[in-house]
């Protein structure tokens, strides 16, 4: 099936429902226009469905590979890259003055979204150089910036971040790398890092890796943790990429998917590098860096779970079985009640994953513009339930795509199954959908609440300019944010973190259904506006009355505290 880019819907969420207009009013984007994003919106589409989207399966069918230390990419990745990087599409927000367009995070977050349902498996390597030069422009010296930031910019090297360990996962302050200082302004790097994505390809001049390590001496934990750019050939006085670096990729994972994007493990042997910010204060500059991808990664989630829905209707619409309720019986499956079911939720969980994902982007733009710390905070606040959300939803819809296409979905020439295997390892790294929700219960209520209180009053406003036009939709919306309220302010008032945490997972999915539910109305009530034929409302209706009750549920979860979740002993639990 192929891949169509849905350029009305993103242009329609952007001016209706996540305030992008607001964007133009100010002096840093100014030239932000609906017209101006929706050209560039249109360009993008046109390269996913054109050169990106036929790699999809190339890629799951011929994996990347090593040889003789060399990594392999799939047929045709080296000529869909270069389309990627020829375009811009890489530093579409990078800064201007080292050859981005300087265009807004929301704008990156449409073409990335729409690279992920095209071909999950090459996004992944944009996507980590943007993080990268995002962490460059705030971090870095002058000097770095000078060599680097232009090459990763226009896609000529490309960028990766290394973290993980064997014995360091999520507990990222357990790494034993080390950095010794060779007295010349460069470091000696030495260790071994796993899981890193696009470790080495063999089609950009340069792979540029961000490693965390620890100088001799320094505190324990994350305290002590540097963050090193070490290239894989050292740039010579020109800054062109000159002596082999001592680094090497040991070995690529074998995987549930993503076949097509090769997992490194890396093994740092003495390798030169270079101080990104200040001694053992690496972490908070690879967080410029995790935070960026952590809403790319939600939106890789909202990506596939697109593919996912496009693929499954297309085979919905043409697979006949049984009689149906429609005309003279004789329609296609898409006309049973059930597979309606699923193909309305997709689609209405598709668009209220999106509008969160894009308000956060929007949200950062804005909050760069204008340095209020209001957006700020709601730009933070967001992100974390972007990411999970997304990828949550990614997961569904693609498993969902399965069951619509009955023992085909199973059977691999379908491709219906690549959507699920692709898709699901979004759940997992940039750091889990379990710390995600942790995060959001623990940093992001550390302000009392403050910046979720402001959400649900914006929400809530939202519901009463809506009742009586669309009481149907307002008063549910508007019940469910007070539920929200009350969940929130219960885990504000939790002393052990432990109670938050037990909830954590329930209170983010709740906020997340209440904001889809909020994205939904704002749609709605801007086709009634324009006098349109109410598609919008009618998908509205399905979130509200089929998804949204699952919110009053979910807060009920998320107030009940850690004790039930220790009821059982280790021994209890395995008997």
């Amino acid at each position: 099936m192929a891949y169509r880019a849905p350029v009305t819907d993103y242009q329609y969420i952007l001016d209706h429902v996540v305030d992008f207009p607001l964007l133009s009013d100010t002096e840093r984007f100014g030239d932000a226009t609906s017209e101006t994003s929706l050209a560039i919106i249109s360009e993008a589409g046109r390269l996913c469905e054109e050169v990106l989207a036929p790699l999809q399966r190339e890629g799951d069918l011929h994996p990347a590979h090593l040889e003789n230390g060399v990594v392999r990419t799939s047929p045709g990745f080296a000529e869909g890259y270069a389309a990627v990087a020829e375009g811009g599409w890489v530093g579409i927000s990078a800064p201007e003055e080292y050859g981005g367009m300087g265009l807004p995070l929301a704008i990156t977050s449409v073409v990335n979204d729409m690279m992920s349902s095209a071909c999950l498996a090459l996004q992944l390597n944009p996507l980590m150089t943007q993080g990268q030069i995002e962490a460059l422009e705030h971090h870095a010296s002058d000097e770095i910036k000078r060599v680097y930031l232009p090459r990763l910019i226009s896609g000529e090297w490309s960028g990766t971040m290394n973290l993980t360990e064997p014995q360091a996962g999520s507990d990222v302050g357990a790494l034993r790398s080390r950095a010794v200082d060779n007295g010349d302004g460069s470091f000696a790097i030495t260790g071994q890092k796993i899981f890193i994505s696009w470790g080495d390809n063999d089609f950009t001049g340069n792979v540029c890796h961000l490693v965390l390590a620890r100088l001799p001496g320094a505190p324990e934990g994350t305290r002590g943790i540097g963050l090193f750019m070490v290239p894989k050939r050292i740039p010579d006085a020109e800054g062109q990429p000159g002596a082999a670096n001592s680094l090497r990729v040991v070995s690529l994972e074998h995987k549930m998917g993503l076949h097509g994007s090769p997992t490194a493990v890396m093994e740092f042997d003495g390798a030169t590098g270079w101080m990104i910010g200040e001694p053992n204060k690496g972490m908070a500059a690879m967080f410029t860096m995790m935070n960026n991808a952590r809403l790319g990664v939600g939106l890789q989630g909202i990506g596939v779970a697109e593919g996912a829905y496009q693929h499954a209707l297309a085979h919905a619409l043409e697979r006949r079985q049984g009689r149906t309720p429609l005309g003279d019986g004789a329609g296609p499956i898409a006309d049973h009640a059930d597979v309606r079911r699923m193909l309305m939720q997709m689609k209405a969980e598709v668009f209220g994953a999106r509008a969160i994902a894009l308000g956060c982007a929007v949200s950062a733009d804005m909050a760069r513009a204008t340095g209020k710390p209001e957006w700020r905070d709601r730009a933070a606040f967001l992100t974390p339930i972007a990411k999970a959300f997304g990828t949550d939803i990614g997961v569904e819809v693609s498993q969902m795509g399965i069951q619509v296409h009955g023992g085909m979905g199973y059977i691999e020439e379908t491709g219906a199954s690549q959507y699920l295997r692709d898709v699901r390892v979004t759940a997992i790294y940039e750091g889990t959908n379990g710390i995600q929700a942790m995060d959001l219960v623990g940093r992001k209520l550390a302000d009392g609440g403050e910046a979720a209180t402001r959400l649900l009053d914006d929400i809530e406003a939202c519901a009463e300019g809506a009742r009586a036009d669309m009481p149907e939709l307002a008063e549910p919306i508007w019940q469910a944010a007070e539920n929200l309220r009350e969940a929130c302010d219960w885990l504000v008032a939790r002393e052990d973190l432990n109670d938050r945490f037990a909830g954590a997972t329930s209170f983010l999915r709740a906020f997340a259904r209440v904001l889809g539910a909020c994205a939904h109305l704002r749609a709605a009530m801007a086709e009634k506006a324009q006098g349109e034929a109410g598609p919008r409302r009618a998908l509205a209706r399905f979130y509200v009355d089929r998804l949204l009750p699952e919110a009053a549920s979910l807060c009920v979860q998320a107030t009940r505290g850690a004790g039930d979740l220790y009821g059982l002993s280790h021994e209890e639990l395995a008997g």
